[in-house]
């Protein structure tokens, strides 16, 4: 391996993958301490966070110390001030993970306007390699969805208090949940007597325009289109 290489992480607005993108950095930093990893994550992608739990354990990847910071879209400006590291020869390679539909598009287009795809333009004219794990592929995928309230099942039962929204410590829940206040966190469900409210997962099928930007992105320089976020696993191992 690479001597204490700097790796960067950009994370933009996607739930597809977004687990399993914490889970490998979080094994690359419990795996190799020495490493300091930079979060940059997109504005979508901090909501994203939230409602997935997630948000508050970036701190175990990047604990706040030089080149160990979480960069927020929100706090960061139009400008991205940051992503300058990138041509300052900071970092050893850029991960973007998950990666939309939305951000493949504009980084095939060569459009630089959110922190991930200003972070991708910056590395690549820094010869920084980029490697890229988007959410469609091809195909069909299966993808983890947050916590919903069944509005059918709710108004049959009219409960007079709903426990769920007594024991939510966001006060998410009114008649539906506000996944803007959601933290992922679960303790609702279980606390429903009629089973209302579940997670679960949903079949998405990846659109026609999708599949040709993921393979134009994979023709591009400097560019690696990874197809699972646990592939960065290895390609951290490789350095």
């Amino acid at each position: 391996m690479y001597l204490h290489p700097n790796l960067a992480w950009a994370i933009t607005g996607a739930g597809h993958h977004l687990i399993e993108s914490f889970d490998a950095f979080k094994r690359v930093k419990e795996e190799n301490p020495e490493i300091r990893i930079t979060i940059f994550a997109s504005q979508s992608a901090e909501e994203v966070l939230r409602m997935y739990g997630l948000f508050d354990e970036l701190n175990t990847i990047a604990g706040g110390d030089y080149l160990e910071e979480v960069f927020l879209e929100s706090e960061q400006g139009r400008s991205s001030p940051k992503v300058g590291r990138f041509l300052l020869n900071k970092y050893y390679s850029l991960f973007v993970t998950p990666a939309t539909s939305n951000t493949v598009a504009k980084i095939v287009h060569g459009i630089a306007d959110s922190l991930p795809t200003n972070a991708v333009a910056q590395a690549v004219k820094g010869d920084v390699p980029v490697y890229i794990v988007p959410v469609d592929i091809e195909g069909t995928i299966r993808s983890k969805m947050p916590y919903t309230i069944d509005r059918e099942v709710c108004a049959r039962h009219h409960c007079d208090i709903c426990t769920p929204a007594v024991v939510c410590p966001n006060g998410a829940i009114d008649s539906q949940i506000d996944l803007l206040k959601c933290d992922g966190c679960g303790v609702c469900a279980p606390a429903c007597p009629h089973g209302a409210i579940c997670g679960g997962y949903a079949e998405l099928k990846v659109r026609d325009v999708d599949m040709r930007n993921t393979a134009e992105l994979a023709e591009l320089a400097g560019i690696e289109v990874l197809r699972n976020p646990v592939d960065v696993v290895s390609v951290v191992s490789g350095m």
